[in-house]
């Protein structure tokens, strides 16, 4: 059982208890068995830890942990903690980074280089197609694009991204069970059928509510290397997450737009305060440089090299060297959508196949 999983479950202890005790002891182990009377905890938190050090699997604190593990494995999620080698490392860096994540998905575009898209719920046509565009664009350039799942444009990035068949990341307000707004469910079916992951740090079965929204907004910054906001209006939840980024050292892009558009107030305060103007993904891409030379230099050694993993392999070879659709390559490799997605996604990094709007073809 993980013990950050059983650091989070102790009634009453939130996160920032939770890293004030990490800060002091170290690891969760030492939490878990330091004595409960000399942790500055609240009285039921001692308690259920010394009915957890007394009782071990048969503690409620432990079978409260199994109950999670088996809602996530009941809808196929799994359990990133602080520290696995799935952990966001950019996330890691912030200031007291969630303890968990509960991941619906595959959990491989969580270390890849992400952008966050965000804006308005009621953007423009010209916002809601601008998302789209550096969307669509960023992902083609090697980038996961992270967003929030919110109606606008959230959800005209994340649906730029799966219509090219690439991975992108929802980070949710509610459990990864329930999808919120009801709206986007055949969105989150798409993400997840095109390599990408709903991410959430709140329990299963947790509903929406209005202060899981900044924190939600915390985790999309935290994890991105760049935070972009295509509309916004001055008071937002897409500034609050320029803010966030902006304190967690992460470079802020806003697109302008006409100064008659009341949600184009929002990125021009940011670039008034200094955030970069983006007039194109290349502006964006130009920045980033150095994050995505690391990509760069891996798809040309992995070019070169003849070693593939197993289903890339099983993908190249099932190619020839005829155009073929996503649909075919389904039921020649039997590979299920997330392992074919992730797949296809390495073997474009690695310069190999490309993908064109008849399908997928061998460079």
């Amino acid at each position: 059982m993980s013990p950050y999983l059983l650091l989070q479950l102790l009634p009453g202890v939130g996160r920032n208890t939770a890293w004030q005790l990490l800060e002091h002891f170290q690891t969760p182990e030492a939490i878990l068995n330091a004595d409960p009377q000399a942790l500055t905890i609240n009285d039921k938190a001692k308690q259920a830890l010394g009915n957890y050090q007394a009782a071990g699997a048969a503690s409620p604190l432990h079978r409260q942990a199994q109950a999670v593990m088996e809602k996530l494995e009941r809808f196929g999620a799994t359990l990133v903690a602080y520290g696995s080698e799935h952990y966001p490392p950019l996330l890691a860096q912030t200031v007291r980074p969630p303890l968990v994540l509960f991941v619906r998905g595959d959990v491989s575009p969580l270390t890849l280089p992400q952008l966050a898209i965000v804006g308005s719920r009621h953007p423009s046509a010209g916002g809601a197609r601008n998302a789209r565009y550096f969307a669509q664009s960023l992902a083609l350039s090697g980038f996961v694009v992270t967003s929030g799942l919110a109606i606008g444009i959230d959800g005209a990035a994340h649906q730029a991204v799966v219509d090219q068949r690439k991975p992108t990341i929802a980070v949710m307000a509610t459990g990864v069970d329930s999808v919120y707004p009801k709206r986007h469910e055949r969105l989150a079916e798409e993400i997840l059928e095109h390599g990408g992951a709903l991410v959430s740090e709140f329990l299963p079965t947790t509903p929406p509510r209005a202060g899981h929204f900044p924190e939600r907004n915390r985790i999309i910054s935290g994890l991105s290397c760049a935070t972009i906001v295509v509309e916004a209006a001055i008071k937002s939840g897409s500034l609050i997450t320029a803010r966030l980024a902006n304190e967690q050292n992460r470079l802020v892009f806003a697109l302008p737009g006409s100064i008659q558009n009341p949600q184009s107030k929002g990125p021009h305060e940011l670039i008034r305060q200094g955030a970069i103007l983006a007039e194109s993904p290349e502006d964006i891409a130009e920045h980033l440089e150095d994050v995505l030379s690391p990509i760069k230099a891996f798809a040309h050694e992995a070019r070169s090299s003849e070693g593939l993993a197993p289903n890339e392999q099983t993908i190249y070879d099932a190619m020839g060297f005829d155009t073929v659709s996503l649909e075919l390559l389904t039921d020649m490799t039997c590979l299920d959508s997330s392992e074919l997605a992730s797949g296809l996604m390495m073997l474009e990094l690695k310069g190999l196949i490309r993908y064109s709007r008849w399908g997928f073809e061998r460079v």
